[in-house]
């Protein structure tokens, strides 16, 4: 055998007993994957777990959403691997029990047999196979419970039935024949080996028994992981629908994270839209219905027409004063996607003065230019709104840029301090642009009280969306990236 190769063999077992691991938490890996794992393990090197970890997870990870469930996994293997009873094998196991060398390779024997179809096993339903594999637990436990898709059986209402679904699904892997080949090879190593035969005939019964504790507290984490998952999920639920000014501190960042993430599958979907219809071109009904003529009026072949190169333009203004600070910083969230979303858009902020953060939403991560723009880096946050005046700043600096490609965007909540809301620009912003659309944070029943102009802003836009909470964000971004 080469110099090294034992050690080889030993990473490659340790490899393979961790993606059955993974397996049976879902993951779906396959045989060339595999190979590819071992690959890069050998790439990056044993010194350092993190890396390691990193490695495997660039093999076979393929969504976000699966990196958390691979992390504990990977923990948890390692750590059980770290054990030295997990470390332990079967045989490692009875020999610390005391058996003899020559009492373990008389088992041995007659495992082999029972497995191969030997003359002494002759029964039927006895699964000596099965036996082995629970006995010896590790990757061969794994194997069996991956293939029995026991991940699909447990949810987050399973608890009054944990017992019977252990039962099925030790039902399912065969545990009876399992049982039944134990049965036979107690005789078999009475007659070998006399009491100490017996003596490891019940530790083999203990070894089994330990199995399924295994299986039992297997499917008992399962239940506890998604009863974790599924509060997680009433939380984040409960937190879409929540006020953004009746958010607390603590719930703040979890919202805006999942604000984030929206964000980036909304970039993702509209990128895939867009080249999708680049690609196939919209069905031309009049053509496809002239073409149908030759068959019979049966539309064998769809006719497309080619996909015109109407470039949009976006214009964004967003309210940052003190007024909407709840909201200020998912609104500017979505300003800074959207800029990502559209080649040709121009972003402001403003509070009582005007300014642009384009060039900053495209130079900075998204962190801090949020960051800059909601903290008075860009405009004085702690003046009263102006909305009149900031209206005609952009009228008179952005007016002529204004086409029917435009669509305009104002992200505030109407409070004008009492100041003259200057519809009028609204009403000619319009005119020039091929849409206004208003998103207020405020609920719809306060618009008009106070110093709040929203009814009068409203009928001047071509739609108003109410973005309280960060489901009506995601309701209005849905609505106008799509």
């Amino acid at each position: 055998m080469p110099e090294g190769s034992g050690r080889h063999i030993t990473v490659v077992r340790v490899l393979d007993e961790l993606l059955w691991m993974l397996r049976r938490e879902g993951l779906a890996i396959s045989t060339a994957q595999a190979i590819d794992v071992a690959r890069a393990v050998a790439a990056v090197g044993l010194e350092r777990r993190a890396d390691v970890a990193e490695a495997v997870a660039a093999v076979v990870v393929q969504h976000r959403r699966d990196r958390v469930r691979f992390d504990a996994v990977f923990d948890r293997f390692f750590d059980a691997q770290a054990s030295p009873q997990r470390a332990l094998s079967l045989w490692e196991r009875l020999a610390a029990r005391g058996f003899t060398d020559g009492e373990l390779e008389t088992l041995r024997t007659l495992l082999h047999g029972g497995a191969h179809g030997g003359a002494h096993f002759e029964s039927g339903g006895a699964d000596f196979s099965l036996l082995d594999a629970l006995l010896e637990r590790g990757a061969m436990l794994d194997f069996v419970l991956a293939r029995s898709n026991v991940g699909r059986e447990v949810d987050a209402h399973s608890g009054p039935q944990l017992g019977f679904l252990a039962h099925r699904l030790l039902s399912r892997v065969g545990s009876g024949g399992a049982h039944r080949a134990l049965a036979l090879l107690r005789t078999r190593l009475g007659e070998e080996l006399g009491p100490r035969g017996e003596a490891l005939a019940d530790a083999l019964r203990q070894e089994l028994e330990q199995t399924y504790q295994e299986v039992r507290a297997d499917i008992r984490r399962r239940y506890d992981a998604a009863v974790a998952e599924l509060a997680q999920a009433r939380l984040r639920r409960r937190l879409w629908s929540i006020p953004f000014a009746s958010l607390a501190d603590s719930e703040l960042e979890e919202v805006r994270q999942a604000v984030r993430r929206f964000a980036e599958r909304l970039r993702g979907g509209a990128r895939v839209r867009a080249r999708r219809r680049a690609r196939r071109g919209r069905i031309d009904v009049h053509r496809t219905l002239r073409l149908s003529m030759r068959t019979a009026g049966v539309p064998f072949r769809l006719a497309r027409r080619q996909p015109r190169r109407n470039r949009p333009k976006l214009m964004l203004l967003c309210d940052v004063s003190d007024s909407v600070r709840a909201a200020a910083g998912f609104l500017l969230e979505f300003s800074y996607t959207v800029q990502e979303l559209f080649d040709r858009t121009r972003s402001f902020v403003f509070v009582s003065d005007l300014a642009e953060t384009t060039q900053l939403f495209a130079r900075e991560p998204v962190r801090r230019a949020i960051a800059l723009a909601w903290g008075g880096g860009v405009v004085r946050t702690g003046d009263n709104s102006n909305y009149g005046r900031v209206l005609r700043m952009f009228e008179e600096r952005c007016a002529p840029e204004l086409d029917h490609r435009t669509t305009l965007i104002i992200l505030g909540d109407g409070r004008t301090n009492y100041h003259d809301p200057a519809a009028d620009v609204i009403e000619r912003l319009r005119e020039r642009s091929r849409s206004v659309l208003w998103l207020c944070p405020e609920p719809r029943g306060l618009w008009g009280q106070g110093d709040s102009a929203m009814t009068t802003y409203a009928v001047k836009c071509t739609t108003v969306y109410e973005v309280a909470c960060a489901a009506d964000l995601e309701r209005a971004a849905r609505a106008i990236v799509t």
